[in-house]
């Protein structure tokens, strides 16, 4: 059975929290970045693997979709799901959930983009990273496309 990889997990500081009593906005993507490193480990870009391939990811595009309050204390996980890929890139969503329960409270579409370091330039993914990044495409092939992906920013039109 297909799944999302649960790539972050995290309680909720006094500091994260805004005078609402609410996650601040900035924060769900501080905890969508370190799912971002937790997928980078997973495919071999750690700092090992980064080291041996002097690859990195950048993030090119980030959509993020605030769904619902977060308030101090909460336990809370990132889920994320690889939409695509190519042979320099991978799109991804990342969803913030309380631990066990199936609703949103977050979601983040990215852009990410392999580069090479050294040339400070895009680049293909190192072979031991692609099929890596194969191996969880085939994984996950069979998960439904999740709701806010694809989603603009814009006004209705009169």
């Amino acid at each position: 059975m297909s799944h999302a990889l649960t790539t972050y997990r995290t309680t909720i500081p006094a500091d994260w929290v805004d005078y609402n009593g609410h996650l601040r906005d900035a924060f769900y993507l501080l905890i969508f970045s370190y799912a971002t490193d937790a997928l980078m480990d997973e495919i071999g870009l750690d700092e090992q693997g980064r080291a041996a391939t002097g690859h990195t990811l950048y993030t090119l595009e980030c959509h993020l979709n605030y769904l619902a309050e977060v308030k101090l204390g909460a336990e809370v996980e990132v889920r994320t799901q690889l939409l695509g890929c190519d042979a320099k890139r991978l799109h991804i969503h990342h969803s913030l959930h309380y631990p066990g329960e199936a609703a949103e409270l977050a979601a983040s579409e990215q852009m990410l983009m392999n580069i090479d370091i050294r040339q400070a330039r895009s680049a293909p993914f190192a072979e031991t990273v692609a099929e890596r990044v194969r191996r969880i495409a085939r994984e996950q092939l069979d998960l439904p496309r999740p709701l806010h992906v694809g989603r603009v920013i814009a006004l209705p039109q009169r």
